[in-house]
């Protein structure tokens, strides 16, 4: 056996060791308890929940790779980024103050306009994330129509 083919064979059994030893580091895959969810029309509702709440509330459907590292790792951080966020599970929080449901609708009006949201990694992995026009149209009016209007600034 020649001396790379060797370091070759070498390489691939530690990459393997490697990969198999992640498995020990697991992530949490919870989903506290909601607290108060969304209220919104229906189809608005159903496009949130294909698209949006795995990421963006307390009812994540963890997919299969959420219990393979290193994909796992990367699954929980997006999703317990997300849910810093935005999470829709907590929507009476932001409803509680004019500004923060304000900017919370703005932001999504203004990332689905511009199709960064879901992410394109998600999108590839995750069909109903794939926002129809008529369903981005929806989704925009639907925010911008739902952002209360500012109330007269005192002298």
């Amino acid at each position: 056996m020649t001396w790379a083919r060797h370091r070759g064979r070498a390489a691939l059994i530690l990459v393997g060791g490697l990969l198999m030893g992640a498995q020990l580091i697991r992530s949490a895959r919870i989903n506290p308890p909601v607290e108060s969810d969304l209220v919104a029309p229906v189809e608005i509702k159903r496009i949130l929940r294909d698209a949006c709440y795995d990421c963006h509330s307390n009812e994540t459907e963890w997919p299969w790779y959420s219990r393979i590292a290193p994909a796992s790792w990367w699954a929980h951080s997006e999703v317990l980024e997300g849910r810093r966020r935005l999470n829709f599970s907590q929507w009476d929080a932001y409803a509680s103050d004019p500004d923060t449901i304000a900017h919370k609708l703005q932001q999504v009006a203004a990332l689905v306009r511009t199709a960064a949201m879901a992410p394109w990694p998600y999108r590839l992995l995750h069909a109903r994330a794939r926002l129809t026009s008529a369903q981005r149209e929806s989704l925009i009016r639907w925010a911008t129509q739902e952002i209360p209007p500012r109330a007269p600034h005192p002298d």
